[in-house]
């Protein structure tokens, strides 16, 4: 197997089936290897994913867990290939990292859990605040990210095995995405590279996945005022959504989406 940090996709020998003869070809693959998070020297969090990207996922993944609530809170980020995988050195201030020590976090992720190390009930589920509510967006700005969407997913259609998630502007254009595994992942690389291009929030999330309490979580720390699934949304995330007064849109299809929670930023054509 061909694999290196920066790569997302990885070329593997195999043998096909088809029309009733076997043959040994090549397939890509997707990528997915540990990626450690290291702040300060101390090792938070190992999460499986694509490795690329990397210091947007770091940046967002700090911003969108509280580790920061400002991009000057990281000094530096550095990537180093291991032998086990990949490690992401991230150096904070020592105020921040003194906060990160005190909340006392050793997260194992998987490619299908933003939960895990949580140390109690209440750990679990957060406070989160209450996004603006000043934007608007227009019905027919949903239908032209969906059909645009798939055109912007170049790992996707190597590999059929990751997500994606994009940020759409208020005409439906999509501006930025990133793609992983892990649907979490591609949801802190896009907002860290908004934060590294320090791009405006006039526009909204789009995800391929379904929305879970986690995806909900991540775009309100983003300060977005719209997510857009196109599969379902779970229980909590509608909850979370609704507490936090965001627009949450699921099974979002060209012609079709349904609308959980405040409706009243979308408006017609």
């Amino acid at each position: 197997m061909n694999e290196e940090v920066g790569c997302g996709s990885s070329t593997v020998a195999v043998v096909r089936w088809e029309a009733g003869a076997q043959q040994p070809t090549s397939d890509c693959v997707a990528t997915e290897m540990p990626v450690a998070l290291v702040y300060n020297g101390v090792s938070h969090v190992v999460m499986m994913a694509t490795p690329a990207d990397l210091e947007a996922f770091a940046l967002g993944f700090s911003f969108t867990e509280g580790i920061i609530s400002r991009v000057e809170e990281i000094f530096e980020i550095e990537v180093a290939a291991q032998p086990a995988g990949c490690e992401v050195s991230i150096r904070l201030s020592g105020e921040r990292f003194a906060e990160l020590q005190r909340r006392r976090r050793n997260l194992i992720g998987r490619t299908g859990c933003g939960l895990c190390g949580a140390e109690s009930l209440e750990q679990a589920i957060r406070p989160l605040p209450t996004v603006p509510s000043e934007r608007h967006f227009r019905r027919d700005a949903i239908e032209a990210a969906l059909e645009g969407l798939s055109a912007q997913q170049p790992l996707q259609q190597q590999t059929g095995a990751v997500h994606a998630a994009a940020w759409v502007d208020s005409d439906g254009d999509i501006r930025l995405v990133r793609e992983d595994v892990g649907r979490h992942n591609a949801l802190d690389k896009l907002i860290g590279a908004l934060l590294q291009e320090q791009t405006d929030n006039n526009g909204f999330l789009l995800v391929s996945s379904r929305a879970s309490y986690e995806m909900v979580s991540k775009a309100v720390m983003a300060g977005c005022e719209m997510l857009v699934a196109i599969s379902a949304p779970t229980s909590l995330a509608i909850e979370l959504a609704q507490r936090s007064d965001l627009t949450l849109v699921g099974f979002a299809r060209p012609g079709r989406y349904s609308i959980y929670t405040h409706p009243h930023r979308l408006l017609g054509e």
